[in-house]
Parts: C-alpha cells; sequence; structure tokens
C-alpha cells in the first residue's frame, strides 16, 4: 500500500478533486513502491526483451552490472503512483502527451520508489471552458534520493461545476 509521503496533500480527496485544486507550485510526494527481480524479469520479457533486463548473469557483465529495470517499466511504476495519488479519480479527461521523458538512473532489484510531483503550470482551456490544462513534473526517486525517471505530463482536467 503506497501513501502520502509530504506534509502538504490536496485538499480535496482524489475522488473529489478537480482542475482548481491543482496549483502551480505545489509540490506533492507518494510511495513507496520496491521492485523485485521478479517483477523486471516478467515485465521485459513480455516487453523490452534486452539481456540486461531479461538476463542477470550477461547483465552482470553488461554496461550497468547488473540487472536493470526498463525504462518502460520504471514508466509504469510512475504512472501507477500517479494514478493512485495525484489524478483526480472523478474529473481526470484524458492527457495529450508526456514531454522530456528521461530516465538518468537505473532501476535495481530492490529499489524502493517514490513520486514527486510538481504543478508546473494550469490553465483553463478557453475553446472548453469546461476543463483545464494541468503540466505535472513527475520525478521518482529511490531510496537514494536519486532521480532514476522524470517528465512532463500534460492532463486535461475538468473544472468543479
Amino acid at each position: 500500500m503506497t501513501m502520502t509521503l509530504s506534509e502538504a496533500d490536496f485538499a480535496a480527496p482524489i475522488d473529489q478533486r478537480f482542475f482548481e485544486d491543482y496549483e502551480p507550485g505545489a509540490v506533492y510526494e507518494y510511495g513507496h513502491l520496491s521492485v523485485t527481480e521478479k517483477e523486471i524479469l516478467d515485465f521485459a520479457t513480455q516487453f523490452d526483451p534486452q539481456p540486461i533486463h531479461t538476463r542477470p548473469e550477461w547483465a552482470n557483465t553488461g554496461p550497468f552490472g547488473g540487472l536493470i529495470a526498463s525504462g518502460w517499466h520504471t514508466t509504469g511504476l510512475m504512472m501507477r503512483l500517479f494514478a493512485d495519488h495525484y489524478l483526480s479519480r472523478n474529473a481526470s479527461l484524458a492527457s495529450p502527451g508526456v514531454d522530456e521523458l528521461r530516465w538518468p538512473a537505473p532501476v535495481r532489484p530492490g529499489d524502493s520508489l517514490r513520486l514527486r510531483a510538481t504543478v508546473v503550470s494550469a490553465r483553463a482551456s478557453r475553446s472548453k471552458p469546461d476543463r483545464g490544462l494541468v503540466h505535472t513534473r513527475g520525478e521518482l526517486l529511490n531510496q537514494d534520493d536519486q532521480v532514476v525517471l522524470s517528465l512532463v505530463a500534460m492532463n486535461l482536467v475538468g473544472r468543479r461545476p
């Protein structure tokens, strides 16, 4: 079970959250997710079958000195925390995309990960007044406070009726 890690959290619970609740400059942290070797192998075998993700014996001699999670697996873990804690359950409409996706450090078996979400901007739609666009800097950090993923997410969020 993951939880809020920062002192600040949204005033509105996730199932009552609207566009107006995403205030630029607000920072929230949620976690923790642990990553096992089996999860890394299972994901990579199905979706990213490169030896650095699927063959521990090869990975030990590879460029990272051991098995690492696929960046796409890492992105999925970030999305889990993002959906569980940050995105409105009643007003999240869609995402037109993600910018600046980076994996600056690898995720390894046994890592404990947390999400830091910073509301970069929130602007009401000019063409559709029932919604707004929220830009969020998402960072996934490991137990050593090392950023293992960063991105800027764009989310369309319904306005409070």
